[in-house]
């Protein structure tokens, strides 16, 4: 898996361009189901993520792209990643795309395209 382009509102993956948050899950795309988080809006300022997400555990290392820092982590998420010992890394998109191309190998991730 190739983590190649990261802009504001897009992502390519593999040659292919995403223009909403994706959820990696051993080795497979998919879109972020974030709207069972949208209940913590207010509080956030911005739609956080939330263990009501579907969050891929099965991993050993868990990597949150947050775009240019905007995404909100609940701290219900880091006490989770805690008690399954999943390695959590919140970082900015970009660098979390780097971490992804230098070590892949039983990591999932969620990445934040928007802000």
């Amino acid at each position: 898996m190739k983590f190649q382009q990261f802009s504001f509102g897009q992502i390519r993956i593999d040659g292919i361009e995403y223009g909403y948050d994706v959820v990696i899950d051993r080795g497979k795309v998919g879109k972020r189901k974030k709207k069972s988080s949208k209940k913590f809006r207010e509080a956030f300022g911005h739609t956080p993520l939330s263990l009501e997400e579907n969050i891929p555990w099965k991993c050993r290392r868990l990597v949150v792209g947050t775009g240019e820092g905007a995404l909100p982590v609940m701290d219900e998420v880091k006490r989770e990643a805690e008690r399954r010992r999943v390695e959590l890394l919140i970082v900015p998109t970009q660098e979390a795309m780097e971490l992804l191309n230098q070590h892949i190998e039983k990591t999932n991730a969620i990445l934040h395209v928007t802000c």
